[in-house]
């Protein structure tokens, strides 16, 4: 973006957030000595380019380096060397030292001297060379233009010659232009930084960085038509500020003073029928050129765009029109008045006679109160948008259908589907909102449930669980709702939100509520529990997050049943896999569980939206982790991260960084869990979920860095002084990182019981990983004498290869073990083993230990080579891993629901990386199949 000479930037400093690698590319400009020594940012209005430069302006200038500034005007833009004499005016009074000709020629072109005769071209061009390089070798100078399309043509070509013949080390040039490419008149070959929309991360942070930034749908369709545009959050979180929650509705085109006068002359400066054309291009949505010009009753010639092309309002290609800037759709649309806006949606209405959704809208904008058949329209392209995945448009379309509702019961029906999609959606704040309109609105005891259902896992996503609780007891008491499907949905709900929780209160209820019986499913409002199928696997993982002991029975009893071909895509089958996945999670079935969650996140993208996936988002993290996916766990959490910052899912946020700060911790990098003051909103008594990952990256990341007393306090507090566990599932898993904490510092007997309660806690019997946990957490905490026969237990199950990283511990202690008993034979091939492992996965430090423990056996420990699939994405390891089981191409796309191009694109991207050259070689690379 840019702004008047002398004038404050219309950005404020938090435009910055989301620029950092952008900063340090030019601050390296600034203060580096080496290449580049020049630089041209590019980018679109309001990307931040003026603030850039001003960020490399105020570093250069507390380093003592000379700042020369300028800024190209439009209105300046003819007068010949208006620019160079903005740039060089600090300069100035040294012209006195350049030779007599050459300060002639200056102060001619700058009017300075009386004109006698045209400036000599090359004179002054070899006048400002001088100039600068003589003040360069008293102080080292920075040269920064802004809007270098609005430089005169005279400057422009002064400023070209110095930059190219400039080899002065102590001369460094920023510039700045509008636009994807440089400007004319500015070299070709100057490096070039191009400033593209925030991530949807950067563009959530920023309008959090905003005073009171809107809530709900209103946020999300804000950061959708800002696009990633900075100057656009700003404006438009202004916009929703003065004009209330309901600044954006319908069509989401927001009015301020501000953005009016940005583009106002230009609007002005338009043809009465272009500006009716514009006007019907911001007022619908698709930009779908036949049915603009259609409705504005334009003829068949694109002459009369002409014009606002030629302004920078539009582009008009391959029969679009799209808005240039987004903030220019909003200002086109209210630079007319009210009853043409309205004309235009219902004419736009008229157009769309083939296209019920969209034509439904153009009502529903026209609507000025109450029309159920307005309503009606809506809610069948709200069920329409739902069908193919569009949660986000059907939340809204069922919105404003229950608000052009004239009875109240349809209202409250309607508030409540337009929830249950907002839910998907995955906008807790926007959930919360239609909860309250539900309630207010109706005391039907099915209808209360559905909501209640949204409104508890939205509350638990904000980090609220108590408050979650209430709300989900509040509608199974004193009496369930009587249909099956809400109290099962109920169910669910309570047992995600009771398993963040880590309190009693929100497992306890669920046996009795479920009752012996599995349910049947039948008409009911729930799209994900139409199919038995789906309904038996919700049924037994939420029974499982209740109890996870019966985790394993219930898994074993599901798999069991043949599935069903009918539920091949869809909502029910999206639902079962990630139901699956859960309940593998909870039974210890790692790999079986990151199976289930790939395919359904998979189809959750497809659908446009991953909020149902919000709760288990985290468990799936652990488990690549604990799998030994690291890098596939690298791009899960940070599309995680995303999530969480979009729709400010509060505990997700720090749980994602419990994740990271442990997988540092095991790669062995530097750095503990980093401290965050925004974390102080939620409250961990509430969340142990949360609380027990923070526990748990912490203790890992003081173990990594050798303070074991700080690693095993970290532990301990995972359990109370009897026990008892912070978390009813999650602290158990840390069981042997404890012990080996309460090892290494000569603290076996605290620890102790911790593991006999543990043992205890339970059952008869553990899963296969709790078995190896606790056979490893024996052997280091337990009596001496049975320490050999605990570490063979841990380590001889080849069910245990499933998790390398505790595989790959337990046998470095083991070997530590035999060592220390003078049996280095013993030890040899479990430290080389161990060695691999830990090396293959990443782990430097761990595999630095093994190595000097091999070392001391006396074997040298080669290097292993890193695992090549570690170097792919998690989508090329799918593709390979499916590739390799003997599908084709147009098997896996249909699978991972992709093209056979892009499959076929990846393979053959990928061979290289793995070395290999034909399809069954790739069999090699995985010893599961």
């Amino acid at each position: 973006m840019t702004a008047g000479h002398g004038a404050a930037p219309l950005l404020e400093p938090a435009a910055l957030v989301g620029r950092q690698a952008e900063t340090d590319t030019i601050l390296g400009v600034v203060e580096g000595c080496g290449e580049p020594r020049m630089l041209l940012l590019l980018g679109e209005a309001g990307t931040g380019k003026t603030r850039l430069l001003a960020v490399a302006a105020d570093r250069a200038r507390g380093a003592g380096v000379l700042v020369l500034e300028a800024q190209g005007s439009e209105a300046e833009s003819r007068q010949s060397f208006a620019s160079l004499h903005q740039l060089l005016l600090p300069l100035l009074p040294d012209a006195g030292t350049l030779p007599a000709h050459l300060r002639v020629a200056l102060e001619t072109a700058f009017g300075i001297a009386p004109a006698e005769a045209q400036p000599d071209a090359t004179l002054l061009r070899m006048a400002v060379l001088t100039l600068l390089t003589g003040a360069s070798r008293r102080r080292r100078l920075l040269l920064v233009v802004d809007d270098v399309q609005h430089l005169d043509r005279d400057s422009l070509d002064v400023l070209g010659f110095v930059m190219r013949r400039t080899a002065v080390e102590a001369v460094r040039v920023l510039l700045a232009a509008r636009g994807q490419t440089p400007p004319e008149g500015v070299a070709a070959d100057l490096p070039v930084l191009l400033l593209g929309p925030l991530t949807e991360q950067a563009a959530a942070e920023l309008l959090d960085a905003q005073p009171h930034p809107p809530t709900g749908g209103t946020r999300i369709d804000l950061l959708q038509q800002a696009g990633g545009n900075p100057l656009a959050i700003v404006e438009l979180c202004r916009a929703a500020r003065t004009g209330g929650a309901r600044a954006l509705p319908g069509d989401g085109l927001p009015q301020t003073q501000r953005i009016q006068e940005m583009y106002a002359a230009r609007l002005r400066a338009l043809p009465e029928t272009t500006r009716r054309l514009v006007l019907y291009a911001a007022a619908s949505e698709q930009g779908d050129l036949a049915t603009v010009m259609a409705a504005a009753g334009a003829g068949p010639g694109l002459r009369d765009w002409a014009p606002a092309e030629d302004a920078g309002l539009v582009t008009v290609l391959d029969g679009r029109v799209a808005f240039r800037h987004p903030l220019a759709r909003a200002a086109s649309y209210h630079g007319g008045p009210a009853y043409l806006r309205h004309q235009a949606h219902k004419d736009l209405a008229a157009a769309l006679a083939s296209d019920p959704a969209r034509r439904a809208w153009h009502l529903a904008a026209a609507c000025l109160g109450h029309d159920e058949t307005v309503a009606a329209a809506l809610e069948d392209t709200a069920q329409l948008a739902e069908r193919r995945g569009g949660f986000f448009a059907a939340a809204r379309a069922l919105e404003r259908a229950a608000e052009c509702s004239p009875e109240p019961a349809d209202r409250a029906r309607r508030y409540a589907k337009a929830l249950r999609a907002a839910q998907n959606a995955g906008d807790p704040s926007w959930v919360r909102e239609l909860y309250d309109k539900v309630v207010a609105l109706t005391e039907d005891r099915d209808l209360l449930g559905v909501a209640a259902c949204g409104a508890g896992i939205a509350l638990s996503l904000s980090g609220h669980q108590r408050q979650g609780l209430q709300v989900l007891l509040s509608a199974l008491r004193p009496h369930p709702p009587a249909d099956g499907m809400t109290v099962l949905a109920l169910a669910a709900v309570l047992q995600a939100v009771g398993f963040q929780s880590g309190l009693p209160e929100g497992r306890l209820p669920i046996a009795s509520l479920l009752g012996p019986d599995r349910a049947a499913a039948h008409a009911t409002p729930y799209a994900e529990l139409t199919a038995p199928e789906s309904v038996e696997v919700v049924r037994a993982v939420t029974l499982a997050g209740a109890d996870p002991v019966k985790a394993p029975e219930l898994l074993a009893r599901v798999r069991r049943r043949p599935g069903a071909p009918g539920l091949a895509d869809g909502v029910p089958e999206m639902t079962r896999l990630h139901a699956l996945g859960g309940l593998a999670w909870y039974a210890d079935e790692s790999e079986l569980a990151v199976e289930f969650y790939r395919r359904a996140y998979a189809m959750l993208a497809a659908y446009g939206s991953m909020g149902p996936a919000g709760p288990t988002l985290a468990a799936m993290g652990s488990a690549l982790i604990d799998t030994g996916r690291w890098a596939e766990a690298d791009e899960h959490l940070e599309q995680t991260a995303t999530l969480a910052a979009v729709h400010k899912l509060r505990h997700l946020e720090i749980d994602v960084e419990a994740l990271r700060a442990t997988l540092r911790a095991l790669r062995g990098e530097p750095g503990g869990v980093p401290a965050d003051p925004a974390w102080t909103a939620v409250s961990l008594e509430e969340n142990r979920a949360t609380h027990a990952r923070l526990l748990r990256a912490a203790g890992a990341a003081a173990a990594a860095a050798g303070d074991f007393d700080a690693a095993l306090r970290h532990f301990m507090a995972l359990f109370g002084e009897d026990g008892t566990p912070l978390h009813y599932f999650l602290s158990y898993r840390s069981v042997a990182d404890l012990a080996a904490a309460a090892h290494r510092t000569g603290r076996q007997e605290e620890a102790a019981p911790i593991v006999a309660a543990v043992r205890e806690a339970v059952g008869p019997r553990p899963t296969t990983r709790m078995t190896l946990l606790l056979h490893h957490a024996a052997a280091l905490t337990g009596d001496p004498k049975d320490a050999e026969h605990h570490f063979r237990l841990a380590v001889v199950n080849p069910g245990g290869d499933q998790w390398p990283p505790a595989r790959a511990q337990a046998r470095l202690h083991y070997a530590q073990w035999l060592r220390r008993r003078r049996r280095p034979l013993d030890a040899r091939p479990l430290l080389a083993a161990a060695l691999e492992s830990f090396t293959r996965l990443g782990a430097a430090g761990s595999a630095e230990e093994a190595r000097r423990e091999l070392r001391a056996s006396g074997v040298g420990g080669a290097p292993v080579e890193p695992d090549p699939l570690s170097e792919l994405t998690a989508q090329q390891r799918q593709i390979v891993r499916l590739a390799a089981q003997g599908l084709r191409n147009r098997e896996i796309a249909e699978q991972l629901m992709l093209s056979p191009r892009t499959v076929s694109s990846h393979l053959y991207n990928v061979y290289p990386k793995l070395g290999v050259s034909s399809r069954h070689q790739l069999r090699d690379f995985f010893g599961d199949l």
